[in-house]
Order: structure tokens, then sequence, then C-alpha cells
């Protein structure tokens, strides 16, 4: 998979653009679609520069929306592409102008508006949009698969000489519908420090931009004694994250992400889930499919492995993109 970011606005005529608002989530699942369409093609990434009142108004179709994300979208619109892949409110605006200059379009996530402005639809299951042209999923789309995973062991492949089990944290924050905080975290310390006492093996930590000030701070020196990897932002270099998944014997999530839980999900180790109880709203059900499936199990001072089946809902929804706008047939 090749992604291009386009900065310059002579944005040439091609099959396929992933669009986003360049939040990190969102961006990861287009380019997660736009890659496993395109194949060795590639595609390229747009990132929008919304404007006022249109960054308000998104997705609704208000007059002059075509001026509305600068010069580099105002392009894109001259010499639209195939296909465009879009996520997010902000996006969802984006794609419908597209649509309207000959694009196939694919939305994910819920736009709020009505499913039809939109050729196809791709909604996590625990979203309740239904339609004709919606395509349910199980979680979040991303790149993890064996590849994208063989690919990280290579860049830290001294990750292979620490002590085993080797168990990937992997912190959240705070969010809409779960809260994760540095008093969440000293109960799933305490809780995993008597499997190290117990067992040995080694850690791999990484937060998120979420994590709370005080967790960070808590994760200091927390582990200087123990083998392994602590993450805590930037002043740390670059994010291991992928090398932390490919590498981890065991993954152990904070409740607070979707799309987190979702790629530890895609590996082929057991992952747990610190309490799961407090999951509100609709990733709930997303947690309680988990939990009903096997994949997931809520974290506890044992953390004893079991068999899993790694969750990989991107070559499903590929394919029912690629079948439904009969796409190998166009452009």
């Amino acid at each position: 998979m090749s992604a291009t970011h386009i900065d310059s606005p002579q944005i040439c005529s091609g099959r396929i653009r992933a669009i986003s608002d360049g939040r990190a989530g969102n961006a990861r699942q287009t380019d997660a679609l736009a890659g496993l369409l395109a194949g060795d093609a590639g595609f390229d990434s747009l990132t929008l520069e919304p404007r006022s009142p249109w960054r308000w108004a998104a997705p609704r179709r208000w007059p002059g929306a075509e001026r509305g994300y600068g010069s580099r979208f105002a392009s894109l619109l001259a010499a639209p592409p195939v296909l465009a892949v879009g996520c997010g409110r902000q996006a969802a605006l984006a794609t419908r102008l597209l649509r309207e200059r000959g694009s196939k379009v694919v939305q994910i996530l819920d736009p709020r508006l009505d499913p039809g402005h939109w050729d196809l639809v791709v909604v996590p299951e625990h979203d309740p949009l239904r339609g004709p042209n919606v395509i349910p999923m199980l979680g979040s789309l991303h790149p993890v698969d064996d590849g994208w995973l063989a690919k990280a062991r290579r860049d830290h492949a001294a990750y292979a000489d620490l002590p085993s089990p080797r168990t990937a944290f992997l912190l959240g924050g705070n969010s809409a519908h779960a809260r994760f905080d540095r008093m969440a975290f000293e109960v799933m310390a305490a809780k995993f420090e008597a499997v190290l006492a117990r067992e040995g093996g080694s850690v791999l930590i990484t937060t998120s931009r979420r994590t709370d000030p005080e967790l960070i701070r808590a994760l200091a020196h927390r582990y200087d004694d123990t083998p392994g990897v602590v993450w805590r932002g930037t002043e740390d270099g670059a994010n291991p994250y992928p090398s932390l998944l490919a590498w981890a014997d065991r993954i152990v999530c904070s409740p607070d992400s979707v799309n987190m839980m979702s790629e530890a999900c895609a590996t082929r180790v057991p992952v747990f889930v610190f309490d799961p109880e407090r999951v509100r709203g609709r990733p709930r059900a997303f947690v309680d499919a988990l939990l009903a499936r096997g994949r997931i199990r809520a974290m506890d001072a044992r953390l004893a492995s079991f068999d899993v089946e790694p969750l990989r809902e991107g070559a499903r929804v590929a394919a029912l993109v690629s079948e439904r706008l009969d796409f190998r047939k166009v452009g």
C-alpha cells in the first residue's frame, strides 16, 4: 500500500482518494480502506482545510461549499477521482460534493444525514444506522494484518530479546463513553504487578493523546527495574506502537477507544480490557460483542492465555465495497 500526502494545490486526477479532517482515527480508517481497494496501485490522501461556516455546517450542503475546504480540495473537485473514501463529519460534505462531480464515494461513520447522499456508508455495528447502502462492521478499520505486524517486528527487532511474557499496555484516557484516569491506571497496574511478580517478563507501554498528564507522570520511573519500553510522549522519540502490538505475547487495553481495541484484536494474541463494565453508550455493544465472541476478556490478576482468532474486518468490507460499486469495472 502506498499513500502520497498531497501538499501541492496541483492535484492530478487519480483512481482513489482518502479524505479526512486529519484526526488520527479518521485518517487511519480512510487510509486503511483506500489501501485495501487500491492494492499495489496506491492511493492519495488529502487532509481537508475547512473554513467557516462550512466547518460547523458539514455535512449539510450550504451555498458556496465548493470553496469551503481550501485550494487543494477545489483542485480535486476540478479533477475528481474515480473513488473517494471519507471519514468523519467534515469529510462527509467533501464526499457529497465529489459525488456530484461524478466520483463514486464511500463514507465511513454515520454522517447524521440520509445515507442516500453517498454511494455507500460504512458504520460500526454498534451504530444504529442501517439501510440498503449501509455496510455494518464490528469495530473500526485499520491496517493491522500479518504483513503489517511482520514489518513492525522488523522495525524493532531488538524487542525479540525482551523476556517473555511480553505484556503490551495500550493506555488511552477519558472519553465520552468511558473514564480512564490516574486512579483507574493504579488499579490496572496493581493487577499487572501481581502477575509480574509471579511470572516475570517485560512491559511494552504506550500512551495516547488523551492520556491523563498525571498518569503519564506516574509512568516516569515506575518500571525502571522491569525490562521493556515505556513510551510517554514525543520526548521519548517516535511512538513504537506498531512494534508493541507486533511483539506482544498478550495485550492489555484501557476501555475507552474502539479504534485501539479493534487494532489490538487484529493481532494473534490474547487481549484483556480493563474494567469493560465502565463502558457506556453505543461502544458498550462493541465490547459486549467481543466478550461474547471470546476475543477479549476482562483484565484480572492472572492474565491467563486463551486461544484467539484475529478480528480483521477490513478485507470483508473492502470486498463488499468492490462488489457493490463494481469497482473493478470503473475508471
